[in-house]
């Protein structure tokens, strides 16, 4: 939950995702100090206390995306520029599927504020763009409904994989064998973005005074890759050769 400045829509988060089998709830910026905390958000959790409890802080959504490997951005708008767009129930298939693939992976739904949702900010931090399918003439969804209804929608999706009467918080394969081949984070993408857009004003392809949109669409196109961090330690690479060899050329004038 970004930016949640109601308490009572914290606990009603809580309570939704418990229902459905799920425990991490992360809240970033929150706009009340110990929104967690709150007599309101305690009473609407109703007996999912210890999802609040747990719940994570962060200042700045990428730091609370730092460890995922596949994140939807939930929004009811289209946007021109930005990660590919699917529904909830692709996203919870999507989901299934890469937790399948990558049994170590971590799955995030990143819902917006109560008044005015995601930031363009906010979604550009995302692998995929998802909607709930509303009605068009009145989409609007209260973020803690939302919530129930992407967790619902993930759960029904991993009840489906699996024939156990519990619901799995992971599939159940083996480990990769080459951690290389691991999915990576995206605190690993946003290194290389860094990395990359340093490397790209050195050669002189990236005006840092006009960058217009290139390193927004770098940034759509690595998400939509899901990079493998082997692939991810090799454009590190590609971005150290890029800079040792503007540098090399600029000593030689």
């Amino acid at each position: 939950m970004t930016e949640p400045s109601h308490p009572g829509n914290v606990g009603s988060a809580a309570r939704a995702i418990k229902t459905m089998g799920f425990q991490d709830l992360v809240l970033v910026s929150p706009k009340t100090d110990q929104i967690s905390r709150q007599a309101e958000a305690i009473a609407l959790a109703s007996g999912a206390a210890g999802v609040l409890e747990n719940a994570g802080v962060f200042n700045e959504l990428g730091d609370a995306l730092a460890p995922a490997t596949l994140s939807f951005a939930l929004t009811a708008r289209p946007r021109d520029l930005g990660p590919p767009s699917c529904d909830i129930r692709q996203a919870a298939t999507l989901a299934k599927k890469h937790l399948a693939e990558h049994p170590e992976g971590v799955v995030a739904m990143v819902f917006g504020t109560e008044r005015s949702g995601l930031t363009n900010e906010h979604i550009d931090l995302c692998h995929r763009v998802c909607q709930i399918p509303a009605n068009p003439e009145y989409s609007s969804l209260n973020v803690s409904q939302a919530m129930q209804l992407a967790a619902w929608e993930i759960r029904y999706a991993l009840m489906n994989e699996t024939t156990s009467s519990a619901l799995p918080m992971q599939a159940q394969t083996g480990e990769h064998k080459d951690p290389g081949r691991k999915p990576a984070s995206s605190d690993a993408i946003q290194a290389l973005l860094t990395h990359l857009e340093q490397a790209l004003i050195e050669v002189q392809f990236l005006d840092p005074e006009h960058p217009k949109k290139l390193m927004p669409r770098m940034r759509h196109l690595f998400n939509r890759l899901s990079m493998t961090q082997d692939e991810v330690d090799m454009w590190r690479g590609v971005c150290t050769a890029m800079i040792k060899t503007a540098s090399h050329n600029a000593s030689q004038k």
